[in-house]
């Protein structure tokens, strides 16, 4: 079997054109000897297909003796012309052969000058497994390097015919494999992998939300205790539009005021979505009491004149769904299922691991539970990093098949330490290329006492931070920032592609730490980097290379 790079290739869920170039990798892997290495762009080309590779290559394959093929693969039909060979596209028309060529001779040049003085041998072929050239003499390209749909069965053979030479120059073969892996810097376009394993982590998870509502039950009353990553938010927007498509009202209440605001700005209009204070807060100002904050027990209170006010019709709901179980007191149960007309619907939605407040468990009598213990939405590395490294009630089950995002570790021993690793780190994401927006950089400690707080950057980087005040409208305020930093217990309840989880010290690795260590980690849905005291990263990091 060939050695392919970048391997994960297998992951990328595809339809269209980039299917027919994943086949064809498929093919090739499996059909050419482990002696030949093949690159190819599918990871680096961009969504609109628009730059594969290298200039019009689709793959390029390194023989055994350091003899190269660049294989552009059309897919679909082509035009025989007088030119030779045309590809029509949406806005423009492409003569292949001179694509090719093109492409070739840059190659060649790039390599020249990459080899001081050492000779490339680079042949090209055409591939187009869906059309039969007809004149193959007219086409442009030497017809002995055309495999088209007649021949696309011999397309391995063919390939292993054109890189047969008895030359072997092993200087020549180690220097290709480095310019085609260093030189062009075979990273993936995180800008399209973000997306694809977005869309891939929905569809997976995307099964909870599929078949807890397929549950029947009288009255209806189901908590789901799920692990991160498992599909509970999807679940939760499943029943507050289908709520809303059937003419019900929908209630959706969680704890942590950032969850509230994100799930108010990806959810359909209609229905109510609060936190349980701005719930409290809401019925109590309809009803012409306005709650004085500046008061020590502000909270208490609040909780107190909700919890004894009649909330009236105009504060009914169809359908309830608690969001962050865990950190809900059990006070609070009652006083929101007075809130649901008869026959209405309630749904709890917990995940013990994140209980970051050591808040005992809801009792919840009468009610049916399910469990879903498989997070979709983190790589199976991290999870099993997490798995080696903390003391886990039970071990996390990959629901992904994303891999290789190879967690990574910064230690500090002071302050400034500290800042410089954040620094680092914050770098090293960028240069993986993921854009500022994809970046979420957590702190172990709350926003009170975390050590980034006072900052408005830090070094090239302008910080992205909550305020701690709210406007008119009563959405957060932050500062004007582009790199977004958050304390692990505001974030919880979201996801960032990279998540940098930085400050993380702690005594002892007692089960609020371990629980906090799982919330900021699993935030993560393609790289995570953690940012450790010496003490923190003797305990852990020595543990997972144990």
């Amino acid at each position: 079997m060939a050695r392919i790079h970048p391997e994960g290739w297998q992951r990328i869920p595809a339809s269209g054109a980039l299917a027919r170039e994943l086949e064809t990798l498929a093919t090739l892997a499996e059909g050419l000897p482990d002696d030949h290495a093949v690159y190819h762009g599918i990871h680096w080309t961009r969504v609109n297909r628009d730059h594969a590779l290298f200039g019009e290559i689709d793959f390029v394959v390194v023989g055994p003796t350091g003899r190269v093929l660049l294989i552009e693969q059309k897919s679909g039909f082509l035009d025989e012309t007088q030119d030779g060979l045309v590809k029509t596209y949406a806005k423009a028309r492409k003569n292949v052969s001179v694509q090719m060529a093109r492409s070739a001779d840059h190659l060649r040049e790039r390599l020249g000058v990459f080899l001081k003085g050492h000779k490339a041998r680079i042949d090209a072929l055409l591939y187009c497994p869906d059309y039969a050239v007809r004149q193959p003499g007219s086409a442009g390209i030497d017809p002995a390097r055309i495999v088209d749909a007649s021949r696309r069965q011999h397309l391995v053979a063919i390939v292993e015919s054109l890189l047969r030479d008895d030359v072997r120059d092993r200087v020549v073969l180690d220097n290709i494999h480095r310019f085609l892996t260093d030189e062009l810097e075979l990273v993936p376009e995180v800008n399209a992998i973000v997306g694809q394993a977005e869309a891939l982590y929905t569809r997976l998870a995307g099964g909870l939300a599929e078949w807890a509502r397929r549950i029947e039950m009288e009255p209806f009353r189901l908590r789901v205790t799920g692990t991160a990553g498992s599909g509970k938010t999807q679940l939760a927007m499943a029943v507050f539009r289908d709520a809303l498509a059937a003419g019900r009202r929908p209630l959706y209440v969680c704890y942590n005021r950032p969850l509230a605001d994100h799930i108010a700005l990806i959810a359909p209009p209609g229905g109510e979505i609060a936190t349980y204070h701005q719930l409290c807060d809401r019925v109590l100002r309809a009803h012409g009491e306005v709650p004085d904050f500046r008061r020590p027990d502000a909270f208490a209170q609040l909780e107190t004149r909700f919890r004894e006010l009649d909330p009236g019709e105009a504060w009914r709901f169809d359908e309830l769904i608690v969001d962050e179980g865990q950190d809900f007191r059990a006070e609070w149960l009652d006083t929101l299922l007075r809130l649901l007309r008869p026959g209405g619907r309630a749904w709890w939605l917990e995940d013990p691991l994140q209980n970051l407040y050591d808040r005992p468990p809801v009792e919840l009598p009468g009610w049916v539970r399910i469990t879903s213990e498989r997070n979709y939405r983190s790589p199976g590395d991290i999870l099993s990093a997490l798995n080696r490294m903390l003391p886990l009630p039970q071990a996390l089950e990959a629901g992904s098949p994303l891999t290789g995002s190879d967690v990574e570790f910064l230690t500090w021993s002071d302050s400034a330490g500290l800042i410089d690793a954040t620094k680092r780190a914050m770098t090293r994401a960028i240069g993986l290329g993921f854009r500022r927006d994809m970046i979420a950089t957590i702190t172990f400690r709350g926003r009170e006492h975390s050590v980034f707080t006072p900052f408005d950057r830090l070094g090239a980087h302008r910080l992205k931070a909550f305020t701690g005040s709210y406007d008119l409208l009563g959405n957060p305020v932050y500062s004007d920032g582009d790199f977004l930093i958050d304390s692990v217990y505001r974030f919880k309840g979201q996801a960032a592609p990279c998540v940098i989880f930085t400050e993380i010290d702690f005594e002892e690795l007692d089960p609020l730490t371990v629980r906090k260590l799982f919330v900021g980690a699993t935030r993560a849905g393609m790289k995570l980097i953690m940012v450790l005291s010496e003490h923190a990263a003797a305990r852990l990091v020595t543990g997972l290379e144990d």
